[in-house]
């Protein structure tokens, strides 16, 4: 089953021009890094304001997280991309997820309903 997964983080405000401008070309070996290692349908959205949402889909993200944190690539780019967040204190990205749980999917529950009038419920 496949897990998706939301979090947040901030982009300090002096930062968000180059934030913008590091991931319009990401590396190419970290993107296939991330493809690697199960990181499906990967987006980040950045606010105005620095608010930053990560989205993806993986078959278990604990083992997502895990392969990357063995690639040297991601240890390179974390480096690189630590000084642009507020409250990570200096730690990986990867590392300061506050990962949001899911409260609704629409196929889920259109799933679910479909499965209810078949068994007629």
């Amino acid at each position: 089953m496949t897990q998706r997964v939301c979090f947040t983080l901030r982009v300090r405000r002096d930062r968000i021009d180059e934030y913008r401008e590091r991931h319009a070309a990401v590396w190419p070996d970290m993107l296939q890094a991330l493809a690697a290692t199960g990181w499906g349908n990967y987006s980040l959205f950045l606010s105005d304001d620095g608010l930053l949402i990560g989205y993806l889909e993986t078959e278990d993200f604990a083992a997502a997280k895990a392969a990357m944190a063995e690639r040297d690539v991601n240890a390179r780019w974390q480096a690189e991309m630590a000084p642009f967040f507020e409250g990570a204190d200096g730690a990986a990205a990867d590392e300061s997820f506050n990962v949001i749980a899911e409260v609704f999917n629409l196929e889920d529950q259109l799933a679910a309903a479909d499965a209810s009038s078949r068994n007629g419920a």
